[in-house]
């Protein structure tokens, strides 16, 4: 008898390809495993074929495949490898990290991409689960991985405002904060890897780049693989330091930003392109994806601390093979995550007045709740534009034309020999094909300043929403610190080390404050310029309208 597998999600098929939509509890017949990049063959019950990720099943045992079985929930983690294919996923995303019994050649090193690289079909539904459920550890979780979310769960330590994206491509390695504040983390970190921060002025900054580059992203291409069964864009980055081009697919950027939000937690780290946008590999979607992926290299190539990280410098500079596996298990393997982060940081000896950093994170506090609403508006209302100039500006403006045009076909079946009248006649259909062209611009302008502004707005978006996490990751630090003097108070912690603790808590400070300001200084930039950019569109484009109907005014004189 043929193997058969139980959906454990829904998964929505691209359409035109192999692809299979599977419902979650669908019992499936398993017919080629071989397929590779992490899907499965298999048949439905009502005979159709088709490919489906292998995340997105578990195999069923022969007495579960029974016809008179009812199939048994998804297995818990402590049920049998075998059951899994020997993998471990990361249950209910779309990446998986492969075991160590199989090759992990460059391509299986990004294996299953479930998404397409410009956007899915219908968002892929997982199933419901109550609070209780929830701490409940998942199909294929790794036990680190449910410690730490029941430790997330019961410790106010650390404790995060907002949504937290979780690693998908690795079992969870973050390290509790603890470990760098009570100094039980022991780890020497060379000079050539230290980070400093200085003061300037009446405040504190990361130490400036000295040696600044930036990254073009170009050159988008489709490529396939299984002889077109699975398509893809490659983007092409060139750093000028080098100007040496290496090719990354989104999925490379995701898993680069997995791993940037997880080492670096009291830095905001830019957004990604959103993966659900419509349409497949148009051409526009695809420059809009490239766009927003150089807002997000060019944020890196400026930040102080990102664009030296190791993680990013491997990111655009390997294109061997075997270096990139290296560079890549060292990276998953990062010891200093998080606030052990800090152990890299040397700042300035003066201990910082623990009430004046509590009156600055309240002012970002207070200052991000109300800039995250203006992004998101100003986001909103670039759609919004956009929309409009695309549809019901273009088709007014085309009525209006259409309807003048028409006037001057009437006059024209009475011209007779008279030549102003021949004149007048053909003012007005030039009047109106005036109005038709003036829609096609409003169709065209959007790309030139509303997508635009939007798409550094989006960057914004991204960048603010983080920061609520921020702050919390440096509460959390302040609240154990607090913790400790009430111990030793109590005298239940020695004076020495409550000295450690509060020399390392104004470290976390310092990082925080040379966060904030780096953050007002670039965007007090490149909000003048984005503005000024944007006007500059404007302005143009009422200029070319204007020049237009002059145009045509004039035939009126003529």
């Amino acid at each position: 008898m043929a193997a058969q597998v139980q959906a454990l999600y829904d998964f929505a098929g691209e359409p035109g390809t192999t692809e299979m939509s599977i419902t979650c509890g669908e019992v499936l017949t398993l017919l080629n495993t071989d397929i590779g990049e992490g899907w499965w063959e298999g048949k439905n019950a009502q005979g159709q074929t088709g490919l489906f990720p292998a995340a997105y099943v578990r195999k069923l045992s022969p007495e579960e495949s029974a016809p008179t079985k009812v199939a048994p929930p998804a297995p818990r983690y402590d049920q049998a490898a075998d059951e899994w294919g020997e993998q471990q996923y990361s249950a209910g995303d779309n990446n998986y990290q492969r075991a160590a019994s199989h090759d992990d050649g460059w391509d299986d090193d990004w294996d299953d991409d479930t998404y397409s690289e410009i956007g899915p079909g219908a968002p892929q539904s997982k199933p419901s689960m109550s609070r209780q459920q929830q701490l409940t550890p998942l199909p294929g979780m790794p036990i680190s991985d449910f410690n730490q979310q029941m430790d997330d769960n019961t410790s106010s330590f650390g404790s995060t405002v907002g949504t937290v994206r979780k690693n998908k491509f690795a079992p969870s390695s973050k390290i509790s904060g603890e470990s760098y504040l009570l100094a039980t983390l022991n780890v020497e970190v060379p000079e050539t890897e230290k980070v400093y921060i200085v003061q300037e002025g009446d405040g504190y900054v990361w130490a400036q780049i000295t040696q600044p580059y930036n990254v073009t992203v170009a050159s988008p291409k489709k490529e396939s693989k299984f002889k077109g069964i699975k398509s893809f864009i490659a983007y092409q980055l060139t750093p000028s330091f080098n100007n040496i081009q290496v090719s990354r697919r989104y999925k490379h950027f995701d898993w680069l930003h997995e791993r940037l939000q997880e080492k670096f937690t009291l830095i905001p780290i830019p957004p990604l392109p959103d993966k659900q946008i419509s349409g497949r590999y148009d051409e526009q979607l695809i420059e809009r994806r490239r766009v927003q992926l150089q807002e997000f290299v060019d944020w890196m190539c400026k930040h102080p601390v990102l664009s030296k990280s190791d993680v990013w410098q491997h990111f655009l500079t390997c294109t061997d093979e075997k270096r990139w596996k290296a560079g890549k298990r060292q990276a998953e393997r990062d010891n200093l995550l998080g606030l052990n982060y800090c152990v890299s940081l040397v700042v300035p000896e003066k201990a910082l007045l623990q009430s004046q950093v509590d009156h600055i994170t309240e002012q970002c506090h207070t200052f991000i709740g109300s800039m995250d609403t203006a992004v998101k508006s100003v986001t909103n209302m670039c759609l919004a534009q956009t929309k409009r100039f695309q549809g019901p500006y273009k088709t007014d403006c085309q009525k209006v034309g259409e309807a003048i045009y028409n006037l001057g076909n009437a006059l024209s079946l009475d011209e007779g020999t008279v030549i102003s009248t021949a004149k007048l006649t053909s003012a007005i259909k030039m009047t109106g094909g005036a109005y038709i062209e003036i829609g096609r611009m409003y169709e065209d302008q959007p790309k030139y300043d509303w997508e635009p502004l939007g798409d550094k707005f989006h960057l914004y978006k991204g960048i603010v929403g983080s920061f609520p996490d921020v702050l919390a990751n440096h509460k959390g630090a302040v609240q154990k610190r607090r913790e400790c003097e009430r111990l030793t108070a109590e005298h239940k912690m020695e004076v020495a080390q409550l000295n450690e603790v509060l020399r390392r808590t104004d470290v976390i400070s310092y990082a925080l404050l040379a966060e904030i300001n780096h953050f007002k200084s670039e965007r007090t930039e490149d909000l003048k310029a984005t503005m000024q950019k944007f006007l500059r569109q404007q302005i143009n484009f009422y200029k070319r309208i204007v020049e237009k109907l002059e145009v045509t005014l004039n035939q009126y004189d003529e």
